[in-house]
C-alpha cells in the first residue's frame, strides 16, 4: 500500500491520498486524471484495467484504488 499511495502522491501532488475517502466525488480527481492513472498503474503494477473497471467506486480512495490493483494482479 505505501509504493502505490508514493506513486499517487508523484502522480498528483497536493491531493491528500492518505485521508480523503472522496476522491471522486470531490473532484480531486477528473476524468482525464483517471485516463492517466489507468495507463500509469498498467505500467506500474503489469496490469490491465478494462473499461469495465474505471467506475468511481474503484478510484474514490487510495484503498479502493489498491484493493483494485491486488485484484488484478491475482487474475
Amino acid at each position: 500500500m505505501e509504493e502505490l499511495l508514493e506513486l499517487l502522491e508523484k502522480f498528483k501532488p497536493g491531493v491528500d491520498f492518505r485521508n480523503n475517502q472522496h476522491l471522486i466525488d470531490e473532484e480531486e480527481l477528473d476524468s482525464f486524471d483517471i485516463v492517466s492513472l489507468v495507463s500509469t498503474l498498467n505500467q506500474e503494477y503489469d496490469i490491465q484495467i478494462t473499461a469495465a473497471d474505471v467506475v468511481p467506486e474503484n478510484f474514490n480512495s487510495a484503498e479502493a484504488i489498491y484493493a483494485l490493483v491486488q485484484r488484478l494482479e491475482e487474475e
